[in-house]
């Protein structure tokens, strides 16, 4: 049989401004040198993620950062225009994805854990799941023309491998080697400098994206390497079980 192929595109669309940054910019980098094109989207614009000043103007500068941290792989941005804090399932939003899905042509997608620790990722799951798998679809009422074929999903990994209330999730289905893109993946977190104060002040975290690569170490430990980022293929019904992310980046990937 012929195996299914999919767009050389790839989407990572998660919730705010820089959770691709912090969460797998490392295996958009080593796609980015496999020649795929690179999409990044977030479904709200990080309306609440700055301090001493208001939704618009946080907004404006969180989306501006992640178009400079974007042009770094080269990829166009997309905020979908959902409001951070309040992001909510519904027809708009879900129909508002999957013209962003038609209209780049995404062949891979990479999004949240729908059992991650925060409620706009875990929502931006749903919403993600749901517009990928309809993506194809004639029916759905957007103007963007149906893709040949259901895109692969797949989720990245919250701060640890732990469900909103702290228990152990499944393991990961595999860990990918970035030790040697994570300058890129720092280049990348760097233009994110609102959430420098930000997370100082809710999490009284002093050193914010010190705190993400040591999570890729802590991975990396866990997988024999410097730094990893970890996934979960979507093979649920619905959705292509081609493991191209796998096949594409053999030479990075471990499993555990």
């Amino acid at each position: 049989m012929k195996s299914t192929e999919f767009n050389k595109v790839v989407l990572s669309i998660h919730a705010h401004p820089d959770d691709a940054e912090a969460w797998n910019a490392g295996t958009l980098k080593l796609l980015k040198d496999k020649g795929y094109k690179i999409v990044i989207a977030t479904l709200t614009g990080g309306n609440l993620g700055g301090c001493n000043m208001g939704m618009e103007q946080t907004t404006k500068m969180r989306n501006e950062e992640a178009r400079k941290a974007a042009s770094v792989l080269d990829a166009e941005y997309f905020s979908l225009g959902g409001t951070d804090g309040f992001l909510f399932d519904d027809k708009e939003i879900r129909l508002r994805t999957v013209s962003l899905i038609r209209k780049v042509k995404a062949g891979i997608i990479f999004t949240h854990l729908p059992v991650d620790y925060h409620s706009d990722h875990r929502t931006t799951a749903n919403i993600v799941e749901t517009a990928a798998m309809i993506s194809s679809l004639d029916p759905v009422p957007v103007d963007e023309k149906p893709l040949n074929n259901t895109p692969l999903l797949y989720h990245s990994s919250p701060f640890s491998l732990t469900d909103p209330l702290g228990t152990k999730i499944p393991p990961p289905h595999f860990y990918i080697d970035v030790s040697s893109v994570i300058e890129t993946k720092k280049k990348m977190l760097e233009y994110h400098i609102s959430q420098i104060d930000l997370m100082r002040h809710m999490h009284k975290m002093d050193d914010f994206f010190g705190f993400v690569l040591e999570g890729n170490m802590n991975y990396g430990k866990i997988a024999g390497v410097d730094y990893a980022e970890v996934y979960w293929q979507h093979l649920g019904g619905g959705f292509q079980m081609e493991p191209l992310v796998q096949k594409e980046l053999h030479s990075f990937l471990i499993k555990k």
